[in-house]
């Protein structure tokens, strides 16, 4: 398989083929393929063509991980026939899983002619695309999201409809996965904007640390192998199957729920302090 900059394609049992990193050890979109489980994980589950035909306006999408852009080319998939426009920002410490995506488009098989805009993009940290006839703002803003995100300058950017949070796993990168990142995050969205937030990972210590910074919480639809995914809404009305209470004890007795303080991974219970917290939460004072 080719390979270049710690990344190299691989062939998934579906036949589907994929980018990996060789330093975390993981695949990305390792389950479906990368177009299947792109659509199904951060367009289907978010009802994402709806709400574009819905919107007015320009729709803001933040791309948490751009890696080798199939997230980002199932959203402008998603766009064709809604009428949207769409500002989206990708953010990404490393553009070497996208270089070596860009030279293997044909075993890949998911850029549907994007890969201009994609070169642009790299080359511009900009580009300005058409779909269907509506306009398209991408922006890359290169560097570590945890960091970027805790930096004055994130209150700049435009309010998101839609975060597609897509990091390495939090055992091989807990700095993206902290209680403090998604309480941060949760800040800069606006409370009178519908903000949907699917991810991957099932994690109760994920699915907590969205609860304490104000996220309402639900099990996600399955992809490939997994059961359940995770979806996030700073409304209850986002989400069709919220965290309930009996997951709330199974929680409690968890080993492994508490949620990351720091970048560095362990697994541990949770605090006492952290489940008053976590039980006061209005998914399930309400419910």
């Amino acid at each position: 398989m080719q390979s270049g900059g710690g990344y190299e394609i691989v062939q998934l049992r579906n036949g589907a083929h994929s980018v990996r990193s060789l330093a975390h050890g993981e695949t990305m979109h390792v389950g479906m393929g990368p177009a299947a489980e792109a659509h199904a994980l951060y367009v289907e589950q978010a009802d994402l063509a709806a709400r574009l035909r819905g919107h007015t306006g320009e729709f803001v999408v933040w791309d948490v991980g751009l890696g080798a852009a199939a997230n980002a080319l199932a959203v402008l998939r998603a766009m064709q026939g809604t009428g949207a426009t769409l500002r989206m920002l990708s953010f990404e410490n490393t553009l070497e899983p996208l270089r070596l995506a860009l030279a293997n488009v044909e075993k890949l098989g998911y850029f549907d002619g994007y890969e201009r805009a994609l070169s642009e993009l790299m080359e511009h940290g900009q580009a300005r695309i058409e779909v269907d006839g509506q306009q398209v703002n991408w922006n890359l803003i290169p560097g570590d999201f945890s960091l970027l995100l805790a930096d004055e300058g994130s209150a700049s950017w435009p309010k998101p409809h839609l975060i597609l949070y897509d990091a390495w796993s939090p055992a091989k990168n807990p700095s993206m996965w902290t209680a403090q990142v998604f309480a941060a995050l949760f800040a800069r969205l606006d409370p009178s904007r519908a903000c949907v937030l699917p991810t991957y990972s099932r994690s109760t210590m994920l699915r907590v640390a969205l609860l304490l910074a104000g996220f309402y919480v639900g099990a996600g639809s399955a992809s490939g192998a997994k059961e359940e995914t995770t979806i996030a809404a700073n409304a209850r009305s986002l989400i069709a199957s919220p965290l309930d209470a009996r997951w709330l004890e199974r929680a409690r007795c968890s080993p492994a729920a508490e949620p990351l303080w720091t970048g560095e991974y362990r697994q541990a219970p949770l605090r006492a302090e952290t489940w008053e917290k976590l039980r006061g939460h209005p998914q399930f004072a309400s419910g």
